[in-house]
């Protein structure tokens, strides 16, 4: 006759405080990358709520941009600015660890994948930016 198996332990979850991450600078960091999503994705349902509303008329228009004109939506897109843009960098940041370019036998040195990265989104921001300006 077999013996009986004995019960399987079950698996460890250590108990974290929940400030576990103000501990290190880099989870920091990592948990405001993170944060700055939300903020992100709040922006964009706004824009989604500013197209529908551009194509349902001027009147619907008008009093959406009145609501955005308030001084909270002005603060919230302050910071959403404010996020995006270190969303953003700390993405590029990124691209050198994550993006291995290869060149032949050699591969393209981090630094200039990052470089990269940042020089087409200052091209691209600066044509934006030029193509706003020239339409007055």
């Amino acid at each position: 006759m077999a013996a009986p198996t004995p019960p399987r332990p079950g698996l460890y979850y250590p108990k974290l405080p929940a400030t576990w991450w103000l501990k290190r600078p880099g989870y920091v960091r990592f948990m405001l990358r993170e944060i700055t999503s939300v903020f992100i994705a709040i922006f964009l349902v706004v824009l989604l709520v500013q197209i529908r509303r551009a194509g349902q008329g001027p009147e619907a228009w008008a009093a959406l941009l009145g609501t955005l004109a308030s001084p909270g939506w002005i603060v919230f897109h302050v910071v959403a600015l404010a996020f995006a843009i270190y969303h953003s960098i700390t993405w590029f940041q990124a691209t050198g660890v994550v993006q291995v370019v290869r060149l032949g036998e050699r591969t393209l040195p981090a630094a200039l994948v990052v470089g990269g990265a940042f020089a087409g989104w200052i091209v691209a921001s600066a044509v934006i930016l030029a193509f706003f300006v020239a339409r007055g």
